[in-house]
């Protein structure tokens, strides 16, 4: 059985919770990310896109050199996440159900890696990257 830790992209990138939007918007550009989870310490505690710069900050009004990413994450829902030890289908199912491309991959409630619909693509199991590609893309 192939599992997220099979397939994931170790050590994943993050911000801390101190970082500026500012910082974050710099970083996500110099990277290529669209999103990059939010972390307190080794801890989870939320995702951050480029969307939520534009609309949360810049169409708010408000300073990105100031507002912090943890400022963000505040109301969000409970983050999305996989499992390490879950297996592929379960990716799939996750990403399609939430219409989601990267999943942060966790063990217990520490950030181990991420998995994008590139890491589900070249796991081999063609059948199921196809349905979740067609299941996001809706």
């Amino acid at each position: 059985m192939t599992t997220a830790r099979d397939i994931m992209t170790s050590g994943a990138d993050y911000l801390e919770g101190s970082t500026t939007v500012l910082e974050a918007a710099k970083k996500l550009a110099a990277e290529d990310y669209g999103a990059l989870p939010v972390c307190e310490g080794e801890k989870l505690t939320g995702m951050v896109t480029d969307r939520d710069i534009v609309v949360k900050v810049l169409a708010a009004g408000k300073d990105p050199a100031t507002t912090t990413v943890i400022d963000l994450t505040k109301d969000q829902a409970e983050v999305v996440t996989i499992g390490a030890d879950d297996p592929v289908e379960e990716i799939a199912r996750t990403m399609s159900q939430y219409q989601v491309r990267r999943l942060p991959v966790v063990d217990g409630h520490k950030l181990v890696g991420m998995v994008a619909q590139a890491d589900l693509a070249r796991s081999g199991q063609d059948g199921v990257t196809g349905d979740t590609v067609e299941s996001i893309s809706q």
